[in-house]
């Protein structure tokens, strides 16, 4: 298939490309650049326009002959979204719209969907299935579960094939060590304990250190982001018409952030300061997938998302570029 990639030169859908032409996909990036990385995906294939632009979206899958869109544009910061809110239902809600126009005008009917864990919002049970009740907390969460019920709502009225993968942690960067994970601001733990490593930073702030879990602070389900691509090309190759798909994408088991700076010290010989600040409102003990139906639906397998091989990919992306890819995108 022709696969158009929105939000291609981000760093999740940057590992996604790679996947996509491994399986031997043809593959165009569109994205603004915006928070992507013009680096991060080759210039052949990059082309350059905004989400709500739905006449530039009509035009570049129409002319390219696309036959499936995968959709990572989006803004992420839960923070960013409960302070300015407008910004993330425009863009996020928004822009997926004006994408979804310019694939009804073209005839394009595939789409896999970045989603997220935040569609549940504080889980009720851990592992977190995909029956449990969707009530995100912040507005991220609430653009990207009005997201996928559109996409619900398509398939089941113009008859599109459509997945929703629902995220926990993606980490770690391409073992090649040339395309990896670059925020700013940075917002995502493993990065950011490496960023003190490089003595970017003084120190690690660990969020609260009397939750009831086993060593107190907070467990997370972390997902390789090379097995979170490979779930996005088995998803595109299980689509089917008038179907919407929503699958958990996680390990199934969870680290604590003590033990993630505990094995990033290990991997990096180098001392972590870490100092002990308030817990952060909304931050729930323990989230954890359960991925029994990504495998199941999708024939998926984690092969990377053991810890230590997610901080060795890391740490060789941060290492070899410690500014990531530059002051220019």
């Amino acid at each position: 298939m022709h696969v158009l990639v929105v939000g291609g030169a981000g760093y999740i859908g940057s590992h996604a490309v790679r996947a996509l032409v491994r399986a031997g996909h043809e593959v165009t990036v569109y994205d603004n650049l915006s928070l992507g990385h013009r680096q991060a995906v080759p210039a052949e294939r990059l082309v350059v326009g905004a989400l709500e632009d739905t006449a530039r979206l009509i035009e570049v899958l129409g002319s390219r002959r696309i036959d499936a869109v995968m959709h990572f544009a989006a803004f992420t910061l839960v923070g960013e979204s409960v302070a300015d809110p407008q910004k993330y239902y425009l863009n996020n809600i928004g822009g997926s719209l004006s994408l979804f126009a310019a694939m009804r005008e073209t005839g394009v009917r595939r789409c896999v969907f970045s989603s997220t864990a935040a569609v549940y919002g504080e889980p009720e049970r851990v592992p977190i299935r995909e029956d449990a009740p969707l009530a995100p907390v912040n507005p991220y969460g609430f653009t990207k579960l009005t997201i996928e019920r559109s996409l619900a709502d398509f398939a089941q009225a113009y008859g599109w094939g459509t997945a929703a993968l629902r995220y926990f942690n993606a980490a770690g960067a391409h073992p090649d060590g040339d395309i990896g994970e670059d925020h700013r601001p940075e917002s995502h733990l493993i990065p950011i304990v490496l960023q003190v490593a490089l003595g970017q930073r003084e120190a690690i702030q660990i969020f609260g250190d009397d939750y009831a879990t086993p060593d107190g602070t907070c467990v997370r389900d972390y997902i390789h982001v090379e097995d979170l691509a490979a779930a996005h090309v088995l998803a595109l190759e299980k689509l089917q018409e008038g179907v919407a798909l929503q699958a958990n994408l996680g390990v199934g088991q969870g680290y604590s952030v003590r033990e993630v700076i505990d094995t990033c010290r290990k991997i990096t010989g180098r001392p972590i300061a870490e100092r002990i600040a308030p817990r952060r409102a909304g931050d729930p003990p323990s989230l954890v997938a359960d991925a029994s139906r990504a495998a199941s639906l999708l024939g998926w397998r984690p092969q990377h998302s053991d810890l230590q091989t997610i901080v060795e990919t890391a740490w060789r992306w941060h290492r070899e570029h410690p500014q990531g890819y530059g002051a220019t995108s």
